[in-house]
């Protein structure tokens, strides 16, 4: 039992530098006095936190959230569930505009989880369960959720043989918090999708980018 409350502590006084720096980047004398805290914990516990990404320091050296507290607060079931909620309606305009599936992936770590997706009518389609978890270097949306920035790109047998694909950033306030893609057989999206969707594609992200504001 003592080795579970020393735990409680430490998880204590790690939160509560966490919470220091949520408002803006401190130096590490300056987290010592907003924390209380010994200046050798301060260090010990930020160097911890850093090797999570929780923590990162800016190029003055001072300690700052990472992105990984981005990330889980972005992989929260709430959170998708509103997103996916959000979405749905311009999931369906896409859909039924291209004909093809459509999919909203957010990123989750070194991967894209899939957490909304609407199925094309045809018999031959591409099928992303709800749920699915794909990686982030190969794809359209993976390329957009690793950084390609606003705007689209297209994929064309990337993740897929036979399969291709146009994705947009889903942008609020500054940040991609999503990517939403169209995706299906080459014989239809032809092998430069990006001609034939990619304006429907950016139009339905702005749309899902509205609805979350």
């Amino acid at each position: 039992m003592g080795d579970t409350v020393s735990d409680v502590g430490v998880l204590n006084k790690a939160v509560s530098i966490l919470d220091a720096i949520s408002a803006q980047p401190l130096a590490l004398a300056e987290l010592g006095v907003a924390t209380g805290l010994p200046r050798a914990t301060v260090h010990r516990l930020a160097v911890a936190l850093e090797q999570h990404r929780l923590v990162v320091r800016d190029h003055d050296g001072r300690f700052e959230l990472g992105p990984r507290v981005r990330e889980l607060a972005r992989s929260g079931p709430v959170n998708r569930r509103a997103l996916a909620d959000s979405a749905r309606p311009a999931l369906l305009m896409l859909r039924d505009a291209t004909g093809e599936s459509t999919q909203l992936y957010v990123a989750v770590g070194d991967s894209r989880v899939c957490v909304a997706a609407l199925e094309s009518p045809y018999s031959l389609r591409t099928i992303v369960p709800v749920g699915a978890s794909l990686p982030l270097d190969r794809g359209s949306a993976g390329r957009v959720l690793s950084g390609a920035g606003p705007g689209w790109t297209e994929s064309v047998e990337e993740r897929e043989p036979g399969v291709a694909s146009v994705s947009a950033a889903v942008v609020v306030n500054g940040e991609v918090i999503a990517a939403v893609s169209v995706s299906g057989p080459i014989e239809r999206t032809t092998r430069q999708p990006g001609k034939k969707y990619a304006a429907a594609v950016v139009d339905a992200a702005d749309a899902i980018a509205r609805a979350m504001s």
